[in-house]
């Protein structure tokens, strides 16, 4: 089954497969486009949209690129990570997606830039959008019906991060993963979640 036919039929499984051939491939933009497509009204496809994008390594490249720090690159690829979830649907194809991903990447890595060189506090709209999410998640109730419909793969480790406030080596620890796994697993559970409760603020 093609990835295209698999999205019409909301059959994510197949979607899964036959989109894993595609990852890292010259066809990347094409199964980021028609996932961008499927995004704007289908949870699941923002989530498979989320874990292609992350997996294909682009949105690290791109901000390694223009970072030397590895932490900053973390920070700022995770960031990126919930800016492109929260703002997928606004995604318009006249682009390729990796284009419309470089141009996020490279205002979340100004941002990070301008935060460095802050000298005087910070209001609440400069904080991070990772440190926003990881708040939002542990502070509001709404958050708990997009946390239950995360994959446990991802819901697990953001809880015990975001709610049950553990280290990163302690989760890896308890999980058996390696702690570059979670931290990965746990930047893409929060983008999930942003797309989730933006899904559910224009549902309302």
């Amino acid at each position: 089954m093609t990835l295209n036919h698999a999205l019409h039929k909301a059959d994510y499984t197949s979607a899964r497969r036959a989109v894993n051939p595609l990852t890292n491939s010259s066809h990347l933009d094409e199964a980021l486009a028609l996932l961008a497509e499927h995004a704007t009204s289908e949870p699941q496809a923002v989530e498979l949209f989320l874990e292609v994008l992350d997996g294909s390594g682009t949105v690290r490249r791109f901000a390694g690129a223009a970072l030397l720090d590895h932490t900053a690159v973390d920070d700022v690829s995770q960031d990126a990570l919930i800016s492109i979830a929260d703002s997928v649907h606004t995604y318009d194809g006249r682009s390729k997606v990796t284009t419309w991903v470089h141009s996020i990447v490279r205002r979340r890595v100004v941002d990070h830039l301008r935060r460095q060189r802050a000298t005087v506090p910070l209001d609440d709209g400069d904080i991070s959008p990772a440190a926003h999410m990881s708040s939002v998640i542990a502070t509001r109730a709404t958050v708990r019906d997009a946390l239950d419909a995360l994959p446990e793969l991802y819901r697990i480790p953001v809880i015990l991060r975001d709610i049950e406030g553990e280290p990163y080596a302690d989760i890896a620890e308890r999980l058996n993963r390696a702690e570059g796994t979670v931290k990965a697993q746990i930047s893409r559970g929060r983008a999930m979640v942003a797309a989730r409760l933006r899904h559910q603020d224009g549902a309302a």
